[in-house]
């Protein structure tokens, strides 16, 4: 019997529903992210405004891709259910309706508990009508020397039709009559998205940008009675659909629908304010082709992704303490060297790094900085999938291959909306004589890697860094991410032959140290959790632990729904979505999944297998989702170093604590733990490593 057929007849053993809906787990976890914009016992003030802000602008973006996505299915007239046997047009109808409730909550919490607080702590945000008249005369003298000039009133009559909204602009929507023939007309004005949200008046005093335009109308329809203005804002289908013909091809195909995404993209969410004139909200609804179930009625202001400037205010007791991430202890060594020497330190040790806490400066930058330099280096070949707009990483890159060294960067120029940020650097990295390649067609190339060849007294040696996050400094100071920098021959050859087998034509598909997507890595986890079974019907020490930020594939929740079944202990670590069902008598009584949200992005993907008492540990760049394991090219790399398999352990045993505070899955959906019985609150994991690493690195520096 083939491996297949066991792994259907296992299949035919699981109940029909045993998938959490995908979309709704995503909404699932947005809610999480708006319970820490509630959480006023543990999250700052200014950092709860910051998170109101994440929650909109996470929304915006799974409304452009995901429910556009859904939408072209239900408009193709696609019938198929999802994997937990939900049809397209009913799943629409529980997006928006959970959607609705969802806004309806952060309106409340922005309304009744943050802008309160805020206003305690000297930061209000104002309506006109709460100005004082100095205000709205400074306010007025704005408007005419800032404002106006930069706006521009659409009118809409017989000779000027209906103009394209864009997506995600504030909007005014005027109605106005004609003094002198009575006859009523719409117009639309675009808020600048150049000049800021909320305006500053005195210390602390702020008003949105669109009601100071709304008291000044008369200035742009002079000779008109405006009736009625509202503020509104349109969310389009914002995904790239690009053929891949051949790679030849695709930086063009790509730029040029780039350019579509601009226009023509049809609606899939419009957001009003709830007092909106009904005749005004009909044709709104009738020129923008959207239905009535799609219009989100909300309080002003709209778009509260505007509060992240003020979340940005210069109040630090109002923000987490400030932090600055220390260099590894292992690599303090080389700090004060002249020049600071990465390939000595590496020659005596793998070093794994755990980011925010570890500096990625002054290990993961330092590391490119220096092979860039280093007249002994021969070549660097480095993986792009986002990096950001003044990139030292690029920097470095760009002065290799200007000293004469072979440079590779595979930039991966689909990662969804950096796309015209990384057609930028693959161009500025071409001119500078950098190889540059886009990857393999019909695959975004995702994995994290840097490999250096560098020509030493005893011969040629590679290293390389293997990581779970992007090669951003800015975002390496949020999301939370582990590297292994090593000098490691048996993972630096399967890294160079995995370049080459990206740069090339080569059909590598078996490596030592590493499992490789779309062909391994599947099949590699359901062979490790196949292993758990058999070690723990034996009596070996058998256990499953994972972090990814998302788990949807059904082959792999399949193998971990028969692990539990046969009594092997599941820990799962999950950030966002997560199609598992736990707990579920006779399903997943021995899985458990906990989520954990804070002042960082947890971003890390982590694995680890009891296996019989010699555990396999890896850290890697895929999530357990179809996209990654089937169409990106994503690495998962086996950690050998007992002291870091030890620490990958520790981490998960401190998730998995029941005082730790955390997010846990149950049966009926998550419940957040965030204190004792005794009210005391739960360990912060995040801030319980800052202060742990910290506190380690500065004994190692004496």
């Amino acid at each position: 019997m083939t491996a297949e057929l066991v792994l259907d007849e296992d299949r035919s053993e699981l109940p029909a529903d045993r998938y959490s809906e995908r979309e709704l787990s995503w909404l699932a976890f947005n809610n999480r992210v708006l319970d820490l914009a509630r959480d006023a016992a543990r999250v700052p003030l200014l950092e709860r405004a910051r998170f109101l802000a994440i929650f909109s602008s996470n929304l915006d973006e799974y409304f452009m891709v995901r429910v556009a996505g859904l939408k072209r299915r239900i408009a193709a007239g696609v019938a198929v259910p999802s994997a937990s046997g939900i049809l397209p047009r009913d799943l629409h109808e529980k997006i928006l309706t959970r959607t609705r409730e969802l806004v309806t909550q952060q309106a409340r919490v922005f309304a009744d508990e943050v802008r309160p607080e805020l206003a305690e702590q000297g930061i209000e945000v104002l309506r006109w009508d709460q100005l004082t008249d100095s205000e709205k005369a400074t306010l007025t003298t704005l408007f005419e020397e800032r404002i106006f000039p930069v706006l521009t009133p659409l009118a809409v009559d017989p000779s000027h039709p209906f103009p394209y909204i864009s997506g995600l602009s504030n909007n005014l929507a005027v109605l106005l009559k004609n003094p002198m023939t009575g006859a009523r007309q719409f117009a639309r004005v675009k808020v600048p998205a150049v000049l800021s949200r909320f305006l500053p008046l005195a210390e602390g005093r702020f008003i949105a940008i669109e009601d100071v335009i709304a008291r000044h109308l008369d200035r742009l329809f002079s000779g008109m009675q405006v009736l009625e203005h509202s503020t509104f804002r349109v969310t389009r289908n914002e995904d790239l659909e690009v053929e891949e013909d051949d790679a030849e091809n695709l930086l063009h195909a790509l730029e040029k629908e780039l350019l579509r995404r601009k226009v023509g993209r049809p609606p899939v969410r419009l957001e009003v304010e709830d007092d909106i004139d009904d005749k005004m909200l009909d044709l709104l609804v009738s020129e923008l082709d959207i239905s009535e179930k799609e219009v989100f009625k909300l309080p002003a202001p709209l778009d509260l992704r505007g509060l992240f400037s003020l979340a940005d205010l210069d109040r630090e007791s109002l923000k987490y303490k400030a932090f600055l991430p220390k260099t590894h202890p292992e690599l303090a060594e080389v700090e004060t060297a002249m020049p600071a020497d990465m390939f000595a330190a590496l020659k005596h040790r793998d070093v794994l790094l755990h980011h925010p806490y570890h500096s990625f400066a002054t290990s993961v930058q330092r590391f490119i900085e220096q092979a860039a330099a280093d007249p002994a280096v021969l070549a660097i070949k480095q993986t792009l999938y986002r990096t950001s707009g003044d990139s030292p990483i690029v920097d470095a890159l760009i002065e290799a291959a200007q000293s004469g060294k072979q440079v590779l960067a595979l930039v991966e120029i689909k990662a969804r909306f950096d796309e015209q940020a990384n057609i930028g650097w693959a161009r500025k990295l071409e001119r500078a004589g950098c190889h540059v390649v886009y990857g393999l067609i019909g695959l975004k190339t995702h994995c994290k890697l840097s490999l250096v060849v560098r020509d030493e007294p005893d011969g040629l040696r590679r290293y390389c860094h293997i990581g779970t996050g992007n090669y951003n400094p800015k975002t390496a100071r949020m999301y939370e991410d582990v590297g292994l920098l090593t000098a490691n021959p048996v993972i630096t050859d399967d890294v160079a032959r995995l370049f080459n087998h990206l740069s090339g034509m080569g059909q590598e598909t078996h490596y030592k140290r590493l499992l490789v997507a779309p062909h391994g890595i599947r099949r590699g986890l359901v062979e490790f959790i196949d292993d758990e079974i058999e070690h723990h019907r034996a009596g070996r020490p058998a256990g499953i632990r994972i972090k990814v930020n998302s788990i949807v594939d059904e082959t792999v929740i399949d193998a971990l729904y028969r692990a539990s079944g046969a009594g092997v202990s599941v820990e799962l670590w999950v950030r966002g979505i997560c199609t598992v069902k736990a707990g579920v008598p006779g399903l997943s009584e021995n899985i458990r999944v906990r989520s954990i949200l804070g002042r960082f992005l947890e971003h890390s993907r982590l694995f680890w297998f009891a296996n019989g008492g010699q555990p396999r540990v890896g850290i890697g760049s895929t999530d357990l989702m179809h996209r990654n394991l089937d169409r990106r090219v994503e690495v998962l790399a086996s950690l050998t170093n007992p002291r870091h398999m030890a620490t990958i352990e520790g981490l998960f045993d401190l998730a998995f604590d029941d005082g730790t505070a955390s997010w846990w899955l149950e049966p009926d959906g998550w419940v957040q733990h965030t204190a004792a019985p005794d009210g005391e609150p739960l360990l912060d994991l995040q801030e319980h490593l800052i202060s742990s690493l910290g506190s380690r690195r500065e004994r190692v520096g004496g």
